[in-house]
This record gives C-alpha cells, sequence and structure tokens, in this order.
C-alpha cells in the first residue's frame, strides 16, 4: 500500500477484512499530532461504512450534541401523532432554570414545537431542550427514558443520557461510533426532518440567532448537523456535507476551540469525498460493525478550560489553534499542504434567516412578555437619601471646601461697578489701601471723587455678608499673599 495515510480501527476488525480479502491491511493512525489526537469517525451516511475511524469507540462526554437524541425521539413522537408542529408547548420551572447557552423565556411562556425544534438545534437552547423533553414525554422522566430506549433499539450500546440538554452530568456518556449511528438514523428515517439542521440562523422579533455551526456557508455542500461543548467534553462537533450523491458524516469530540472543531470535521470531510480512501473495498466496516470500549470517559477540562486558556471557553469560541496543522498530505488529488482551514470558505448565503416566535401566531407582545423584567435597581427612599447624605455632610471638615481658591484683592471695589473700581488703580494713593489692612473703609473715599459715595455703600454690605459667610474659613491675609500689581506709571 503506497499512500502514507491508513485508518485505524479495531484489531479483531482489521483481522476480519484481511481473511475475507486475503491481503495485508496496515491500519495505523492518521496525521494529527499526538497531542492533538481526539476522537474522529468518517462514515458514509446511504451505506454505513467506515471511511475513517480514530478513538472512535472511546467514552466521551457528548455535551450539546446529547439535542440530537432530543430531536430523534421528538421526530418519533410527531410521526405516531402523540404531537403536531403547532402542539403549544411550556416553559416551566425547571426549563427557565437551565444553564445558558439559552433563549431566556419566563416560566409559563408558550411555544411551538416546530419553533422549539429550531430554537434548540440552531442556538443550543438548554432550556427548550427541557420544554421539549417535558411537553413531548408528559413528565421530564419520562422522556429520558424514551432517550435511553432509543438508544438502546439503535444498538449505541456505549451511550447513557442523564438529562435532554448535554449540560455536565457524570453519566451523561456516549461515543463517537454511536453518535454517527444516531446522526444516521436522523437522516435515513426522517429525510423529512433533515432541513432543520442545516438552518444558518433563525429571527426572532428583531434579533437574529446564528448557528454555532460554523461549517454552514462555509464547507462546500455542508447540511448541518450539532456542535456541542462543556470544559470535560472539549468541542465536539457531528457534521455532514453532501456532493452528487454522496453524502459524508464526519464526527470530531474534544478539540480545544471552536475554529479546531470546524476546521478538523472540514478536512475529515473531504477526506471521506477522496475515493482513494476506501482501502477497505467492498469489505468495509460498517458503523454499526466497530465495538465500544469500556472505562470512564475522558476529561478535557484541564486542557479546554485550565489556567493557561486565554479566554473564556464557550459554545460561540472561535479561537485559533493548531488545528490548521491537521493536513491532508496524500489524499489523492488534494495536496500535501492542504489544510483545514484551507477548505473553509465565505459561501453565498444557502437560506435567510429562518421566523421563529412565542405563542401560536408571530406577536411582538407575546414575545416582550415572554422575558422577565429587567432588574430593578434599588434606591433609597428621598427621605433616607436626605438623612444619609446630612450625615455625610457632617462628617466632613471645613478644609475639603478649600480646593477652590479665590486669588481676587479682597480689598478691590465689588463686581457690580467694575469702571469705577478701575480708575483708584492708576493713582498711586490706590495702592495705600492694599498696604494697610482692611479694618479702614473709610481709605476707599479719596481713592474715586465722583464714585466715592456710591461705591462705598454698596461695599459695605457684601463685607458684611462675605464676614458672615466665611465664619469657619478664616480670610487669608490679602497683601502678602495675593499682593496688588500696581499699573504701570
Amino acid at each position: 500500500m503506497s499512500s502514507p495515510l491508513f485508518f485505524r480501527t479495531l484489531g479483531s476488525l482489521a483481522a476480519c477484512a484481511v481473511a475475507r480479502v486475503g491481503l495485508v491491511a496496515v491500519l495505523a493512525v492518521a496525521a494529527i499530532p499526538a497531542a492533538l489526537a481526539t476522537p474522529a469517525l468518517v462514515i458514509e451516511i446511504d451505506s454505513g461504512k467506515v471511511l475513517l475511524a480514530e478513538d472512535a469507540t472511546k467514552p466521551w462526554y457528548p455535551a450539546s450534541v446529547t439535542k440530537l437524541m432530543t430531536a430523534y425521539v421528538t421526530f418519533k413522537a410527531l410521526r405516531a401523532g402523540r404531537v403536531t408542529p403547532e402542539t403549544l408547548i411550556t416553559v416551566s420551572d425547571n426549563a427557565a432554570a437551565q444553564a445558558p447557552s439559552k433563549m431566556g423565556f419566563k416560566a409559563g411562556t408558550q411555544l411551538t414545537i416546530d419553533n422549539a425544534l429550531k430554537m434548540m438545534l440552531v442556538k443550543s437552547a438548554n432550556d427548550i431542550a427541557v420544554v421539549l423533553a417535558e411537553g413531548v414525554g408528559g413528565t421530564y422522566a419520562a422522556f429520558i427514558n424514551e432517550m435511553n430506549n432509543s438508544a438502546r433499539e439503535l444498538g449505541m450500546d456505549g451511550t447513557h443520557y442523564d438529562n435532554p440538554n448535554g449540560l455536565p452530568s457524570p453519566g451523561q456518556i456516549t461515543t463517537a461510533r454511536d453518535l454517527a449511528i444516531l446522526a444516521r438514523a436522523i437522516f435515513t428515517e426522517f429525510p423529512e426532518r433533515a432541513d432543520l439542521f442545516r438552518i444558518p440562523s433563525l429571527k426572532l422579533g428583531t434579533s437574529v440567532i446564528r448557528s454555532y455551526n460554523k461549517l454552514i456557508d462555509s464547507y462546500p455542500g455542508a447540511d448541518g448537523m450539532k456542535t456541542g461543548f462543556i470544559c470535560a467534553s472539549g468541542f465536539n462537533l457531528v457534521a455532514s456535507a453532501t456532493r452528487g450523491d454522496k453524502h459524508v458524516l464526519a464526527v470530531v469530540l474534544g478539540t480545544s476551540s471552536g475554529r479546531a472543531r470546524t476546521e478538523q470535521a472540514a478536512l475529515l470531510l473531504e477526506k471521506g469525498f477522496q475515493h482513494s480512501w476506501k482501502i477497505f473495498g467492498a469489505v468495509a466496516p460498517t458503523v454499526d460493525s466497530l465495538r465500544n470500549e469500556g472505562g470512564p470517559p475522558a476529561d478535557m477540562r484541564a486542557e479546554v478550560c485550565g489556567g493557561k486558556r486565554k479566554n473564556v471557553a464557550s459554545e460561540d469560541d472561535d479561537t485559533p489553534s493548531s488545528a490548521s496543522s491537521f493536513v491532508a498530505a496524500g489524499m489523492g488529488s488534494l495536496g500535501d499542504n492542504v489544510t483545514g482551514a484551507s477548505l473553509l470558505q465565505k459561501l453565498p448565503a444557502s437560506m435567510p434567516p429562518v421566523e421563529v416566535w412565542v405563542g401560536p401566531v408571530p406577536s411582538a407582545e407575546a414575545l416582550a412578555a415572554a422575558y422577565p423584567p429587567p432588574p430593578v435597581k434599588k434606591t433609597p427612599p428621598k427621605d433616607a437619601k436626605a438623612a444619609k447624605d446630612s450625615k455625610a455632610a457632617k462628617g466632613k471638615k471645613p478644609a475639603a471646601q478649600t480646593a477652590i481658591i479665590d486669588t481676587s484683592d479682597p480689598n478691590a471695589p465689588p463686581a457690580p461697578a467694575p469702571a469705577p473700581a478701575a480708575k483708584p488703580a492708576a493713582k498711586p494713593a490706590a495702592a495705600k489701601p492694599a498696604a494697610k489692612p482692611a479694618a479702614k473703609p473709610a481709605a476707599a473715599k479719596p481713592a474715586a471723587k465722583p464714585a466715592a459715595k456710591p461705591a462705598a455703600k454698596p461695599a459695605a454690605k457684601p463685607a458684611a455678608q462675605s464676614t458672615a459667610a466665611s465664619q469657619p474659613l478664616p480670610n487669608p491675609p490679602a497683601a502678602p499673599s495675593y499682593p496688588t500689581v500696581p499699573a504701570p506709571q
């Protein structure tokens, strides 16, 4: 075999393939750096044949990829006639209390099952997943039982569900192999629901909510499905794409960022479309034939949410990473330097934002009523505030009022008569009052004969007012601190 890239599957499957075709197949890890190796799986949806498998049978936390099973059980209920797309379901206190990501509707809000599915799959709304579980299952517990029963019926023996949204829970476990089986079942059993998984954005009122699946409208042919993230799982993605008559599914688990999972999924899908990767030929193993491993799931918390991370990890994370180092060496017509990032491009919008609403029909009033009122800022009563201000004022020292310094001459005439006050400054005699204490107001009379009488009388009142107003603060000495500069002769 000349290709430097091979597949790794379970030893038993390799032995089976060798026995059936009579040739030796060397199965090795794909060209992915060891430090970044996380579960990966590529299959053909129509046939179920495995095109690439890397740790695909190891236990893993599913995070919000759980919502694929929530959707699957809801599809079954719709087909059975238990509910219709227009059936109204209600937000409970339990649903409203779920952690983000969520729509944030208050308890009592109603919405249709069709709108709830769109909100759950595009926004990855944890509260809406609970609304569907309670509304479709009758009770929360009954719906969780349906999820686990459906997993057993599909042969997902490495999967167990504790909740319908994927929020952290020790018992919420799956594998890449089981997720591929579930995704394939959705496409093959409910093809009429496939468009729900390729919606790029929603329009709720005036808001546009974009999908976390960045492959949509970025990778040619991408048509679904679902992202997931919690610290323990890392960044997960189940992605599908169609080219011609070939429909390929890729599962990526545990990457360190949202961009890493997008780029790695793009590269894996591209590998799936390369015919040279079908090294098993007609005897390629199917996804059902893979056997899940036991043991506890890996915990990515330290690597994904540890102290070395520069930003807060979240479902909407788009942090650059070394995912672009995943190259397509030996992939037939692709060059050796093709990366996951190079396969992404800005494509024309596949569809406009899909409108959703609360209630049976679109209503601005119903939407406004669906959100709890913003918290009211508590302000003390006026009397209490006045008492608090008065108490604070008493505690202040008078010296705090000296921030503004008056640099005017304390013996200068009052502001209402600026013109007559300028004349005494032109004569030497005007400088005499400045050198004497302000206790002799009579000195101001000879300074200006025409204005002496009117100026002296008004000056007495402001001086008295100033003295009364400034009782707590003694006036600074006028001449030594701020001497009056004589006018030039």
